[in-house]
């Protein structure tokens, strides 16, 4: 059973910077992806990107391309989420999900097994 576990989020300034950790256990395939993505509320959730299993190259959406990264540490079972310039619509509940690689590419990989999200919030 495959499960993710969301962590690092809080409250913080516009301009401050944030690390997302997201530790997943039960991945046994050797191509997967894991994906981050957010849902602020009364809006739909929207993904991020996402980090391959097989040779980490990573990909982003443009809304947030250059300003966030993914990183991982396979010796921890972890991703990690770099948001750096935090603005108050980055406000939302973060959360990362795993799935299989397909043809289709990391950012359309199916995601099935998703964490409970990690909230974060930029105010002044």
């Amino acid at each position: 059973q495959v499960q993710l576990v969301e962590s690092g989020g809080g409250l913080v300034n516009p301009g401050d910077s944030l690390t997302l950790s997201c530790t997943y256990t039960g991945l046994t395939s050797n191509d997967y992806a894991i994906g981050w993505f957010r849902q602020a509320p009364g809006k739909e959730r929207e993904g991020l990107g996402c980090i391959t299993s097989n040779d980490g190259s990573t990909y982003y959406v443009d809304a947030v391309k250059g300003r966030f990264s993914i990183s991982r540490d396979n010796a921890k079972n972890t991703v990690y989420l770099q948001m750096n310039n935090l603005k108050p619509e980055d406000t939302a509940l973060y959360d990362c999900a795993a799935g299989p690689l397909t043809d289709l590419g990391c950012l359309n990989t199916p995601f099935g097994d998703w964490g409970q999200g990690t909230q974060v919030t930029v105010s002044s």
